[in-house]
C-alpha cells in the first residue's frame, strides 16, 4: 500500500496528485470515488466552489477525468477498468439546479448534499454513455452503501445524534459493511464488462426517473467541464 495525498476540495491538489501518479507509470484497474461531507454549514472550497457540490461532486469529476486515458490504457477486452462513484439513496430527492449550482440563492444544507448525489449519478450514466461510444475497455457504475455508521453525521443536529447513538446497532451499516457494495462494484467477476449500473446490497436497482434524463445529463457534463477548466471532449458524441 502506498499513500498519496489528494485533497478532493481542492482543484490544485488534485491536479498534483494525477501528475504525481502518472509519473510511476503504473496501469490503472480501479477508480473508487468515495470521499464527501453531508449536511456542512454554508461555506466554500479553496476554488469558490459550494462545498457539497466541489467536493463531492466536482472533485470526483475532475479526477475521473484526468485518470480516464490511464484506466483506457489499462483495460482490456476480458478485464475492464472499473470507476465506482458513492452516491446515496439521498439523490431520490435530490433537485439539480443547473441555474444555481452552488446554491447561491437559498442554501440548504440538506438539499445541497442530495444535489451533490444527484449529480454523481448523472455524471456516472453520461460518462458509461461517452465510454461505450468510445470502445473503451472501462466500466463506470454508481454504488449507494446505505446507511452506514460514520463520521458523516457530526453535522447533524443534537437530538439526530442521540437518536443514532440509541439505534446505531439496530439501523446502521458498519463501515465495513457499507463498504461491501463498493467492492462488489470493483472486484465480483459479475459485474465484468457491465456499466451504467445503480448498486445497492450488491443488487442492480433503480436510481431516481431524473437521472436518466439524458439531456440533462450533457448539460451537467458541459457545465461540469466549464467549472473546473477542462476540454468538453463529450461534444461530439450524441
Amino acid at each position: 500500500v502506498e499513500f498519496l495525498h489528494c485533497d478532493l476540495a481542492s482543484m490544485k491538489s488534485i491536479r498534483r496528485f494525477v501528475q504525481q501518479f502518472r509519473a510511476k507509470n503504473c496501469p490503472l484497474h480501479v477508480l473508487v470515488n468515495n470521499a464527501g461531507v453531508m449536511l456542512v454549514p454554508e461555506r466554500k472550497t479553496e476554488d469558490g466552489f459550494e462545498e457539497h457540490f466541489g467536493l463531492n461532486y466536482l472533485g470526483h469529476f475532475l479526477l475521473t477525468n484526468l485518470l480516464l486515458e490511464t484506466l483506457k490504457q489499462s483495460g482490456t477486452h476480458s478485464h475492464n477498468a472499473r470507476i465506482i462513484t458513492v452516491s446515496s439513496a439521498t439523490h431520490y430527492v435530490g433537485k439539480l439546479h443547473l441555474n444555481d449550482l452552488q446554491s447561491r440563492c437559498s442554501y440548504s444544507p440538506h438539499g445541497a448534499y442530495a444535489q451533490s448525489k444527484l449529480a454523481l449519478v448523472l455524471f456516472t450514466y453520461r460518462l458509461q454513455h461517452l465510454l461505450t461510444a468510445n470502445g473503451s475497455h472501462v466500466t463506470a457504475n454508481v454504488v449507494d452503501p446505505g446507511v452506514v455508521n460514520t463520521d458523516l453525521y457530526k453535522h447533524v443536529f443534537w437530538v439526530v445524534k442521540v437518536v443514532k447513538w440509541m439505534t446505531a446497532w439496530l439501523v446502521f451499516k458498519t463501515p465495513e459493511e457499507g463498504a461491501s457494495t463498493s467492492i462488489y462494484a470493483a472486484v465480483s467477476p459479475e459485474m465484468e464488462g457491465a456499466g451504467g449500473c445503480y448498486l445497492y446490497n450488491e443488487e442492480r436497482t433503480k436510481s431516481a426517473d431524473v437521472a436518466y434524463d439524458e439531456e440533462l445529463q450533457r448539460r451537467l457534463w458541459t457545465e461540469s467541464c466549464k467549472m473546473v477548466g477542462i476540454s468538453d471532449e463529450s461534444s461530439r458524441v450524441p
